[in-house]
């Protein structure tokens, strides 16, 4: 059995991998600008994803922001 997330992960993947396709298609600049902002958007959704999927990984950047924060003088 899939896990949802790993369901989730493989489906922004075919579709960037689609966007990808039609760029190498006759588009307008139009299309073009659409099929570009798809694709970063797949981009971050596929980003928030792998990062919810590792919170030990969150975790560990924000305790290092503090720790830089707090070198800074604070």
């Amino acid at each position: 059995m899939i896990d949802f997330n790993t369901a989730r992960v493989r489906g922004h993947r075919q579709n960037i991998e689609r966007y990808c396709r039609l760029l190498a298609t006759e588009l307008t600049d139009l299309e073009r600008q659409y099929l570009h902002k798809r694709i970063a958007e797949e981009y971050a959704q596929l980003e928030q994803l792998e990062t919810a999927a590792s919170p030990a990984n969150a975790w560990q950047g924000n305790t290092r922001v503090e720790q830089m924060a707090s070198s800074s003088g604070q």
